[in-house]
């Protein structure tokens, strides 16, 4: 009993990640969902458009709110664990006033400068109208991060896990119906004017924008509703003695070294994808290629291919978020064995996760295409067969920026992605220009961005810290589990595709794969009994496998530890 409430306690984080891993699952799935009538409401070209203004949406998002959870639940969760109260105010205070300035500032430069990104930039001019309504969403979405970060820094995932939950849902209502009416706005457009530009894909686009901002907003309200709720207790930290006496500017200043490195680092990871677009938008016109051609392919690109992929990696994301204020915690009361535990648990939870989704996507790439999305299949098909180790590599390099975040190695993370960049672009231009790839390139030059940074990160983990990785249960058994999920589902796959069961059989087969890699993974002895007890209901886990002798006995007494 007191093994288990002792690491409980100790590995709290893993419960906290766990609730927004699920949380961020949710959302992934309502978007998968809601993406798919979406992307046939839009049609290719529409979300070529969609898919161009978010990623300029996401790189004007990396000065306005992508850094400030992270940076923001840093500080507060270092200044709780030196119980300095008064300056967890402080920082709550300077995060807002620099989340209003920075957010209208970007938001009103994007605004006006909509339509130069989209012709010059994007070479997508009808991304004009999706990008504009998008433009007061940087504002809303700032805020947003710096209330999320406080939550997160004071330990609680909960605010955030169910305000982007609500987010998502308002932002799916309000999309698709946004989207289908604008786009019959746009089609009547069209034909009073008399032209061939798709406006009707242009202003759907738009519509579809809609639902993100006002998704934001919705969480926003809830946001600001629970920190309304603790005022007594914010109240009560503002009156309490400093322990040390911080000024405004101090924190401003421990602010923006924080987030500077934060923005950098990821805004070469998301800098990377509008770099794609872009340079694949001028090989495709050089190459000769219509502009409804390889619209249509980047519409495939990020509504079909990124969409599924994308899915796993909340996994991977709601550990990171989890992880730093948690590796931040132990760095200041200086526990280097804890630290390494976090550490070996973090990448082995990622990868128990991404190895699966990796197979599941080589083997079932274009039945679960086939059975999401109308239009071209074979296309997003092989770009997932093709990309789908990135989910690996990705969710690997996601957790491991946030461990090296977390010990203070803020600039490790930008010198590893610029590196990383250099590399992917060169492979990209090879990849266009020499061997004419098309789409496939991208793809491709992902993949080889992913593996890159896990190459890096690793090594300046294992540099800083010495901490040596485990192989055989971290990769090598959810490999193995996952091969016997992979074999055993396809045949029922086959089986069930023999008796004409339509997209029946793609759902029967993944629900069978799920079940047989949990049954692999407990047959192989990948999780501890100890270690299940860990999670969230891990006790009544334990009881049920019990129930069935699915749990092996652990070896070493380990149980009496």
């Amino acid at each position: 009993m007191g093994f288990t409430q002792k690491k409980k306690g100790k590995n709290d984080f893993l419960v906290q990640g766990a609730v927004l891993a699920a949380a961020g699952m949710l959302t992934r799935l309502i978007g998968l969902a809601y993406r798919i009538p979406m992307n046939n409401i839009l049609g290719d070209e529409g979300q070529g458009f969609y898919g161009v203004a978010f990623e300029i949406y996401s790189i004007a998002l990396l000065l306005t709110s992508y850094s400030l959870p992270l940076a923001v639940s840093k500080l507060v969760s270092a200044r709780k664990a030196r119980n300095e109260h008064q300056s967890i105010i402080k920082v709550l205070k300077t995060a807002l006033i620099f989340a209003g300035v920075v957010g209208g500032l970007v938001a009103l430069i994007i605004f006006l400068c909509a339509n130069k990104i989209a012709t010059h930039v994007m070479s997508m001019h009808l991304s004009i109208y999706a990008l504009r309504v998008l433009a007061p969403g940087l504002l809303i979405v700032a805020f947003l991060g710096v209330l999320r970060g406080f939550f997160q820094g004071m330990g609680t995932m909960y605010p955030t896990a169910i305000s982007q939950v609500l987010e998502q849902i308002i932002n799916a209502v309000v999309s698709l119906v946004a989207a289908s009416y604008f786009f019959k706005v746009g089609t009547m457009a069209m034909k009073k004017a008399g032209t061939t530009e798709n406006l009707s894909g242009a202003y759907g686009a738009a519509g579809g924008t809609l639902g993100t901002v006002v998704g934001a907003l919705t969480a926003l309200v809830f946001l600001l509703w629970l920190l309304f709720m603790m005022r007594k207790v914010l109240h009560s930290y503002a009156r309490q003695p400093a322990v040390v006496d911080e000024s405004y500017g101090t924190i401003f200043k421990v602010l923006i070294l924080t987030i500077a490195p934060v923005i950098m680092s990821t805004a070469i990871y998301n800098i990377s994808q509008v770099i794609d677009q872009a340079v694949f938008a001028k090989a495709m016109q050089v190459q000769g290629y219509k502009e409804s051609t390889y619209s249509a392919m980047l519409g495939m690109f990020s509504g079909k291919y990124n969409t599924l992929i994308n899915v796993p990696l909340a996994i991977a994301n709601a550990l990171a978020v989890s992880v730093i204020p948690s590796m931040t915690t132990v760095k200041v009361q200086g526990n280097k064995d804890e630290m390494l535990e976090k550490m070996a648990l973090s990448i082995r939870f990622a990868m128990i996760i991404a190895i699966p989704s990796f197979v599941g996507y080589l083997i079932y790439a274009h039945p679960v295409i086939d059975l999401l999305y109308n239009g071209n299949i074979d296309m997003p098909s092989s770009m997932l067969k093709l990309g789908a180790i990135s989910v690996v590599f990705y969710c690997l390099s996601t957790v491991t920026n946030a461990l090296l975040q977390g010990i203070d190695k803020m600039m490790t993370p930008v010198r590893n992605a610029a590196v990383s960049l250099l590399i992917h672009l060169v492979s990209l231009l090879i990849m266009l220009i020499v061997f004419h790839m098309t789409i496939y390139a991208v793809v491709l030059a992902n993949v080889v961005f992913s593996l890159c940074m896990c190459i890096f990160n690793q090594l300046s983990i294992r540099h800083y810290t010495g901490y040596r990785q485990e192989f055989t249960k971290t990769f090598l058994l959810p490999l193995a589990a996952s091969a016997i999920m992979g074999l055993v589902s396809f045949l029922f796959y086959k089986l069930f595709s023999f008796m004409r069961l339509g997209g029946a059989a793609t759902l029967i087969a993944l629900l069978i794969a799920v079940i047989v890699y949990v049954i692999a993974l407990l047959a192989l002895g990948v999780f501890k009994r100890s270690e299940l007890m860990m999670m969230p209901g891990g006790r009544k886990i334990v009881r049920f496998l019990d129930r069935f002798k699915l749990m092996r006995s652990e070896s070493g007494g380990s149980e009496q530890q």
